[in-house]
């Protein structure tokens, strides 16, 4: 009997697209349309590989899914889901599925989806099946909590595929970490990782940051630069802090993801680019796009498969694993004899809201290794405001009291110009760099804030001089 495809999709127009598609690969295709029609048509025999919508009309395609891996285990199901839902992808891969499609996908996808299937080239279903408690952490990431455990399994399903992936999550969680290992997961992995902080970089520049420029195309442009778009040809472009991006530059970026192509501030001509975009933001992306802040149809564009990595409070005692790793480092490079953690700061880091996460973690363990030494990090050891904010009660209000009263007292008799620019450079800091966050937090003009910097920049040069 000669093999054919099944296609289970419910839209008509996709149907007959998808079809052409597959039929000018090679392939033979029948097509069906609803759940009942799925289970009537499909042959062990004759459908080695099954295309399966998730939603259809009268029925849920997992429950086609698990009826067809029941009758033909061997049977290769690619799952197509509309919703970009990444729990609905890693549900349909637990349950036997060897791939997905999330809408819109265009042609190559579709063909490159089926040619892996037919080769027998992707991960088994058994491989993903005992993914949750048996999958190690993907490099750059500690702790093995159920959070993150989910993540180390939607990383490795999402890797595989070409899609944009929109991460989301406090500052400090390891939204950079996790863009890197979804690349390092994906066929990409040989090409460039090319990450960009649109908050860290001014307004004015980050386009050419972006799209790059040519000689001459303004003040300064001494010679022509390659962007950020550019130089990940081949590779991974990840936006960090994309909510930062000015809205008229995101009209741009909204041209670029639709047409592949990037021109260069100056140039007449745009030029084709292959890159998948990964991108990340500390806010609530929909509520930015309620709020006018960030387009609506850029958004939906980018936000085809969300991630969310959790904050380090909800992680239980993977705080601890990171802290031990931490502190084995940093008393290797500072020359330290620390072995571990006590008891009771093992209790208090479980604990803790760790409001900067794991950066916060590491600014914490970096500051007891350069200032004490011993076996054991003790709870003394630790940052006094850190412990402070464990305790509760008066005596906690009181200690609070006169904290700032003594921090108040240590800065009469400080110059005000390097009072404010100590004050500007923390808040600068607490938003990661980002200068059109600490100008908000500021309520004053980010020009301000980039003229200043620049003043403090140029005075250190001239008094290394």
């Amino acid at each position: 009997m000669t093999s054919s495809l099944l296609l289970v999709e419910d839209t008509p127009s996709l149907s007959m697209v998808y079809e052409a598609v597959l039929k000018q690969a090679g392939h033979k295709v029948d097509c069906v349309f609803t759940a009942r029609d799925a289970r009537r048509a499909f042959d062990p025999a004759r459908h080695r590989i099954v295309l399966l919508d998730m939603i259809l009309p009268d029925g849920n395609g997992q429950d086609v899914l698990v009826w067809i891996k029941k009758r033909a285990p061997e049977t290769r199901v690619i799952v197509i889901t509309s919703n970009g839902s990444v729990k609905i992808a890693v549900d349909a891969m637990r349950m036997g599925a060897v791939d997905f499609l999330v809408k819109p996908f265009d042609e190559g996808r579709l063909r490159n989806a089926v040619a892996n299937a037919t080769r027998g080239d992707t991960p088994e279903a058994a491989d993903l099946a005992t993914a949750s408690d048996s999958l190690p952490p993907l490099e750059g990431f500690i702790g093995q909590s159920r959070q993150m455990r989910d993540i180390y399994q939607t990383v490795r399903v999402i890797g595989r595929s070409t899609a944009t992936v929109f991460i989301t999550g406090e500052s400090g969680t390891g939204k950079e970490v996790c863009a890197h290992a979804i690349h390092a997961m994906s066929k990409r992995a040989d090409g460039p990782f090319i990450p960009l902080n649109c908050g860290a970089i001014p307004t004015n520049l980050l386009e050419s940051e972006v799209f790059g420029h040519l000689k001459g195309s303004f003040t300064g442009a001494i010679s022509d630069k390659q962007g950020a778009a550019m130089a990940a040809d081949g590779g991974t472009l990840f936006l960090d802090e994309i909510c930062e991006m000015d809205l008229n530059l995101q009209t741009k970026l909204l041209r670029f993801i639709q047409s592949s192509t990037v021109q260069p501030v100056g140039a007449t001509r745009a030029r084709s680019v292959d890159v998948r975009i990964l991108c990340a933001t500390n806010r609530d992306p929909q509520r930015e796009v309620q709020e006018g802040r960030f387009r609506e149809d850029l958004f939906y564009r980018l936000h085809v498969v969300p991630l969310h990595l959790p904050p380090l409070r909800e992680r239980g005692d993977d705080v601890n694993m990171i802290a031990q790793d931490a502190l084995a480092r940093f008393a290797h490079e500072e020359g330290k004899q620390f072995r571990g953690l006590a008891e009771n700061v093992q209790e208090l880091f479980r604990t803790l809201e760790w409001r900067g996460n794991v950066r916060q973690l590491l600014n914490v363990l970096r500051n007891v290794v350069v200032l004490h030494d011993g076996p054991l990090v003790l709870r003394e050891m630790l940052p006094a405001d850190l412990v402070r904010r464990a305790q509760s009660g008066p005596a906690a209000g009181a200690d609070a009291i006169m904290s700032e009263d003594a921090a108040l007292n240590a800065l009469v008799g400080r110059r005000l110009a390097d009072l404010e620019r100590t004050f500007i450079q923390a808040t600068i800091s607490a938003c990661d760099g980002s200068i059109p966050r600490a100008a908000r937090m500021l309520e004053i003009s980010p020009s301000t804030l980039y003229r200043k910097r620049e003043t403090w920049e140029r005075k250190s040069r001239d008094a290394a001089e």
